[in-house]
């Protein structure tokens, strides 16, 4: 029913890419902590290489998957098929969240389509990749991708998205650090 592979072979890139949908998730190192999980979506992920993959962190009302990164790397990506041959793929890996001054931020960043709102790229080195059999998810079928993210980013404005990061993403709900840099992709 489920595999490990080794790398992210091609038949497993070919699954990634078809999705529209991924999950992140991530947690501090205390007990009593809160784990969090966030649907991404929109054009935001990329296959690096054989073992390490990233996406497009967009701004949003909290700082979770970027404080835990910071505070301790672990993070998982899961990808579910909703439509096609049932299918569930999980990434383990080491979270390394690069905001905007870091020197691998504008090489990355050209990877990925324009998209306001733009605050950081989390680079995953990937440890583990499995999939399972996914009998029990659902089929959806994909209608469209949400404007309302993008429309909003680009109503506020550059100076507004700092400002809003400023004021939403400066620490997790568990008090750990989140950004360092408010000024995100001001470009984009």
């Amino acid at each position: 029913m489920g595999k490990v592979y080794e790398t992210i072979d091609d038949r497993v890139a070919q699954f990634i890419r078809k999705q529209k949908l991924f999950f992140v998730a991530t947690a501090p190192l205390a007990a009593d902590g809160l784990i969090n999980l966030s649907p991404k979506g929109l054009d935001s992920f990329r296959i690096l290489d054989e073992k390490t993959v990233a996406y497009l962190d967009l701004t949003g009302s909290g700082i979770e998957t970027i404080a835990h990164a910071k505070e301790n790397g672990r993070i998982t990506v899961m990808f579910c098929a909703f439509e096609g041959p049932p299918n569930i793929l999980r990434l383990y890996g080491q979270a390394e969240p690069l905001e905007p001054d870091h020197a691998d931020f504008a090489s990355l960043r050209e990877l990925f389509p324009h998209t306001p709102g733009t605050r950081s790229i989390v680079r995953i080195h990937v440890s583990r990749i499995a999939d399972s059999c996914g009998f029990a998810v659902p089929k959806y079928e994909f209608v469209e991708e949400r404007s309302t993210l993008i429309d909003y980013s680009v109503q506020k404005g550059p100076q507004g998205m700092v400002d809003y990061r400023r004021e939403n993403n400066t620490t997790s709900l568990d008090g750990l650090k989140g950004l360092d840099n408010f000024e995100g992709a001001t470009a984009d």
